[in-house]
């Protein structure tokens, strides 16, 4: 439970360290979490601004992945590449990522320059600027991580068709970096009208997690961020869209890729609550067919019959209210696209119809249940951990809440999980080697492709 205008002050669970989480708003509306950790002189810093490509709206797509790079264009402060610059010569490391949901600025450092760091985060939430030249100039960056990471790269072209095929709102369509047309289109304007609607403390968290005196790691804070005015945020997207209301879609992309790329796609409840229980039953799905080296598609799929050389299944959350269930994989030489689609559907209607034994679901909570407490061994993974929690409404505190729910999935929650996904209409995405294009082409014309026929495979925004 968060209270405005004043502290929650929280003991951790770990009694033999007695560490203190502390859990506040700011009067201004800033939320910070602080957690200690004693076990070394160091802190994870995370500043969370609830603003992601969601957000966006069409003409005008990828302004928070732009605004993320302009971050480290400077202030009049701290000039442009000195953030960086002065974290390096403090011992530390920083970056910072944009996704659909929230851009976030990382920052991992000695504790003794904690303060050095916090200094410079409260700066640029409210001094960034960059000038239209330092704009252009990373435009041109921009793009070419574009070009990088989408346009030159099989599984960035497999999920940005994904994503347009899949959804019909244009801001769960869009790509977080953008459409290359929105790249060229978009204005240093347009990036600070951004920055002036979005970066306000009302829509921020600080989380901080160390060798820290977490009462006084937040009086800190409050100094540094609590004079910042909050700002009436603008209204956001309805985002949300019914999985009943999917519809079956095939869609084939081609790349530059040796062998072709399968992905089956469903639209799937989100989580709303920590104790929703098909959220969890559906990740046990997706570790059931491909978390470890003896799940169904690895043991089956690519070791037994070597039908897939690369083999994946997964439940993931897509924006704040959508989800999707994912199975995917690369087939052999031998094996065509379609036949190795058949196996993946298979092994899911299996469990759908046969269920699972409680001996398979243990050889997958084993590994699982190792990794979430080695997690609890680095200071960054709790940051990030804890942060995603309380931003996505679940609440900081519910950690060990979620692993427990999930490694107490039975096989009967497992088999319901399947049957829904059985029941669902599919998106099915194909990445095809572009030589299969060219060939292709060249036995229906016997003349050189026109731009167009060159891109009636292709996905448009």
């Amino acid at each position: 439970m968060m209270l405005r205008y004043s502290a929650v002050l929280l003991l951790a669970l770990a009694p033999f360290s007695q560490a203190e989480t502390v859990l506040l708003t700011l009067h201004n509306g800033m939320k910070v979490l602080v957690k200690e950790d004693r076990r070394a002189p160091v802190a994870a810093v995370r500043l969370w601004y609830k603003v992601g490509s969601v957000d966006e709206h069409a003409g005008k797509t990828g302004l928070s992945h732009a605004l993320e790079h302009m971050m480290f264009k400077g202030t009049k402060a701290v000039p442009a590449g000195e953030f960086s610059r002065r974290v390096a010569a403090l011992g530390g490391n920083d970056n910072a990522y944009t996704n659909r949901t929230e851009t976030v600025y990382t920052t991992n450092i000695a504790v003794k320059n904690l303060n050095e760091v916090l200094k410079m985060e409260a700066d640029r939430m409210t001094g960034l600027n960059f000038s239209d030249k330092a704009f252009a100039n990373e435009m041109d960056v921009i793009r070419e991580e574009r070009r990088m990471r989408t346009d030159d790269s099989p599984d960035g072209k497999l999920w940005e068709t994904l994503h347009i095929k899949m959804w019909r709102k244009p801001f769960n369509k869009a790509p977080v970096i953008g459409y290359m047309s929105d790249l060229h289109k978009l204005k240093a304007a347009d990036l600070r009208a951004w920055y002036k609607q979005w970066y306000a403390p009302n829509n921020a968290m600080l989380v901080v997690v160390g060798d820290v005196d977490a009462r006084q790691t937040v009086k800190e804070v409050e100094k540094l961020f609590g004079s910042i005015p909050k700002r009436k945020l603008p209204a956001r997207n309805g985002e949300f869209e019914r999985p009943s209301e999917a519809r079956a879609v095939q869609a084939e992309v081609y790349a530059v890729t040796a062998q072709p790329i399968v992905s089956l796609n469903w639209r799937v409840p989100a989580a709303e609550k920590i104790s929703d229980e098909m959220p969890y039953a559906l990740e046990m799905l997706g570790l059931v067919l491909a978390g470890t080296d003896s799940a169904r598609y690895n043991k089956k799929l690519q070791r037994g019959d070597a039908v897939a050389l690369a083999v994946s299944a997964e439940y993931s959350d897509f924006g704040r209210k959508n989800a999707i269930f994912s199975a995917g994989g690369l087939p052999n030489g031998q094996t065509t696209p379609e036949e190795l689609k058949k196996r993946l559907l298979a092994e899911i209607r299996d469990i759908a119809d046969k269920g699972v034994t409680q001996e398979e679901l243990e050889l997958i909570r084993r590994p699982v249940e190792t990794s979430r407490i080695f997690a609890k061994d680095s200071v960054r993974s709790q940051a990030d951990t804890l942060g995603e929690l309380e931003h996505n409404g679940f609440g900081w505190q519910t950690e060990d809440e979620a692993v427990r729910r999930l490694l107490s999935v039975t096989p009967a929650q497992v088999q319901a999980a399947a049957r829904l996904i059985a029941a669902s209409p599919l998106t099915q995405i194909t990445v095809l080697p572009k030589a299969r294009q060219a060939k292709a082409a060249e036995g229906r014309l016997k003349t050189p492709e026109t731009p167009a026929a060159a891109q009636e495979n292709e996905a448009q925004p």
